[in-house]
């Protein structure tokens, strides 16, 4: 079913160079383009202008109603621009410098920040919360012609002179939640790992194990636009649950052992089961997706807490370290994501890019939003 956004011009009283252009959420299925104030930095923080940023999985979920925030947000997390604005206290960069943001904004002093858990940084407690994510969460976000950085200090990642926009804006959240994914996992040299679905995540944390030593990659899904870029992306095997019985074939790909590590990249209760029953004895099970309702543990597939598994899960890792070592694993060209940018549209076009990005028409991977 393809969901209808509205979007509606609303001109507030301000100079003109005082606004910008933002899309806001007001309700269940109504993204507004408004003509928002600017914002501006106060110590400690930065603005940047936006230059290239994205529509992700988390923001079909706010637009739908199934994660909510407040109405008369700017939404968005994935941004990459030039510093337009320095608070006072933010040095080693100069007003001009291209970077990148990522999703998680640690604070990079708080107890989680201190303790190696910064993804997790918190000015609040409870799932609301949810760690570091702040951009189109609990603060305006990146899907505006301007947006205000906090903890600038610990979060601006400068863009190496002949890196492009397109070569580091999906390392903002999708590159470092899939590669964080195969990371939580723990997978070693010679590890034989399975991806439940194939989406951008699930590529990613394609890419991660095959980056971390898997000698098979293994990805499941069931489109086959995303099927066909996994193998353009370079996994091993893809299987098509359509066509049988996915556990038997990987039973047969592992000689009856199971997988090392399952990547679970969908975010429901078959494809947590589904990767909980892949798994070999002692096998660990990576959760990366962003479940709803109640997610139950099958007795059986669990081995009654007998089988040492091993459950973990992973927020998106932040904070402008996490951004470096990325950038630099484009620079060194280890990693190009640039396939997976399918589809472009200008900021005046963000309900078409909603409206196809949530269809997953046209063989749409990630949408490119240029303000």
């Amino acid at each position: 079913m393809v969901t209808t956004f509205a979007v509606q011009e609303k001109m507030l009283p301000l100079a003109h160079t005082d606004t910008m252009r933002a899309a806001v959420f007001h309700g269940v299925n109504d993204i507004r383009l408004e003509e928002v104030p600017r914002p501006h930095a106060d110590p400690g923080e930065a603005v940047i202008r936006v230059t290239m940023t994205t529509i992700c999985g988390t923001d079909l979920h706010i637009a739908r109603g199934e994660y909510p925030v407040m109405p008369g947000l700017i939404v968005g997390h994935e941004p990459v621009g030039v510093i337009d604005q320095l608070g006072i206290g933010v040095t080693g960069y100069n007003v001009g410098d291209r970077v990148i943001v990522g999703a998680i904004t640690p604070c990079g002093q708080c107890n989680a920040c201190l303790s190696g858990k910064s993804s997790q940084c918190g000015h609040g407690s409870g799932y609301k919360a949810l760690g570091g994510w702040r951009f189109g969460n609990t603060i305006n976000g990146a899907q505006a012609e301007y947006l205000l950085v906090p903890n600038a200090q610990a979060n601006l990642a400068k863009i190496p002179d002949g890196v492009t926009d397109e070569q580091v804006v999906l390392l903002t959240d999708i590159a470092s939640t899939g590669i964080g994914g195969a990371e939580s996992g723990g997978v070693k040299i010679g590890d034989v790992v399975a991806v439940f679905a194939q989406g951008p995540i699930g590529l990613c944390a394609a890419l991660g194990a095959k980056l971390m030593g898997a000698s098979m990659v293994i990805g499941i899904d069931g489109d086959d636009a995303r099927m066909a870029m996994a193998r353009r992306m370079g996994v091993d095997v893809v299987l098509d649950y359509r066509d049988g019985d996915v556990l038997e074939q990987i039973e047969q790909l592992t000689g009856g052992t199971g997988v090392d590590v399952a990547i679970e990249a969908l975010g429901t209760q078959e494809t947590f089961e589904t990767a909980l029953r892949a798994l070999r004895p002692g096998g660990t099970l990576s959760s990366l997706g962003v479940y709803s309702g109640k997610l139950q543990v099958p007795y059986e597939a669990f081995t009654a807490g007998l089988g040492d598994h091993r459950i973990v899960t992973t927020l998106c890792p932040g904070g402008k370290e996490r951004m470096r070592r990325l950038i630099e694993m484009v620079r060194c060209g280890k990693l190009d994501l640039r396939p997976l940018l399918t589809h472009r549209f200008k900021l005046e076009n963000i309900n078409e890019a909603y409206r196809l990005f949530g269809s997953r028409a046209d063989g749409v991977m990630k949408v490119v939003i240029t303000p």
